[in-house]
């Protein structure tokens, strides 16, 4: 049942870093378009390796400790593509998806500040003392 939930045009699975700021302030703020129907917020670090969901980010070796991962209908967006779809898709008049959407608009944006964007993140982990998820150990 949790795979006919992923391939679903009707849902979408938002798996993000729990430990860095950065990473959840994003999860907690992102809307969707109401046609997309529900958002799952996932924590990476709170998940169960043997869920479908995992299984399958594993099996396509998606390194969640190199971004987020948005899962919509049986597609996987991961790190800049991700941002991408959330720019694309977000909610038009809310405020963090206008941040968003005026960041990620071009590929060449993208490209440029996503390196700084994964930096950002290592440097807050690290601060924290937080190891790596290491999903693909």
């Amino acid at each position: 049942m949790y795979i006919e939930a992923l391939m679903s045009a009707n849902a979408i699975h938002f798996m993000y870093d729990g430990e860095c700021p950065m990473c959840t302030n994003a999860a907690l703020a992102y809307r969707l378009r109401e046609k997309f129907g529900a958002l799952q917020l996932v924590n990476a670090r709170e998940v169960d390796d043997n869920t479908p969901l995992m299984q399958e980010i594993k099996r396509r070796g998606i390194d969640l400790d190199a971004g987020m991962v948005i899962v919509h209908d049986g597609r996987y967006y991961h790190g800049k593509d991700a941002l991408k779809f959330m720019a694309k898709h977000g909610a038009p008049k809310d405020a963090f998806n206008v941040f968003v959407k005026s960041l990620f608009w071009s590929d060449w944006l993208c490209h440029m500040s996503y390196p700084f964007m994964r930096a950002t993140r290592n440097w807050l982990l690290r601060r924290k003392k937080v190891g790596r998820i290491n999903n693909l150990k």
